[in-house]
């Protein structure tokens, strides 16, 4: 099976880890952190703000790989800590308001830079 990978201006760079991979028709979005390389931003705080931040990003992504939002299939939501699993919520139904794709919310010990959150995403491409 042929594979492209690709780099998204604006991502964080340096990890071994492309930022998307295309395979078998699908987009596989890496796991997305809070941050605005172009604005110098890092969100550690605010889940409401880092999960508009993320999923933003995740839509950038997206769109930079001829996909979007309503062809995501499956989310996978890494939260810092779970008692912000409302607040996160609240933001990630405006972003996927009908037909939401499947879903999986996880408490982890630590995000990487101790972000609130990450998210990871498989769109159709």
């Amino acid at each position: 099976m042929e594979k492209t990978t690709y780099e998204i201006d604006g991502f964080a760079r340096g990890a071994p880890y492309s930022h998307v991979v295309e395979a078998g028709g699908f987009l596989f979005v890496s796991g997305v952190l809070p941050i605005d390389v172009g604005k110098n931003l890092k969100i550690t705080d605010d889940v409401k703000a880092a999960t508009e931040l993320v999923l933003s990003n995740v839509k950038l992504a997206l769109e930079s790989t001829g996909s979007d939002l309503d062809r995501v299939v499956k989310v996978t939501i890494f939260l810092r800590d779970m008692a912000d699993f409302s607040a996160m919520n609240e933001v990630y139904r405006a972003f996927f308001p009908v037909n939401p794709p499947a879903r999986s919310c996880i408490a982890v010990r630590e995000v990487p830079g101790n972000y609130p959150v990450e998210i990871e995403a498989i769109a159709i491409k």
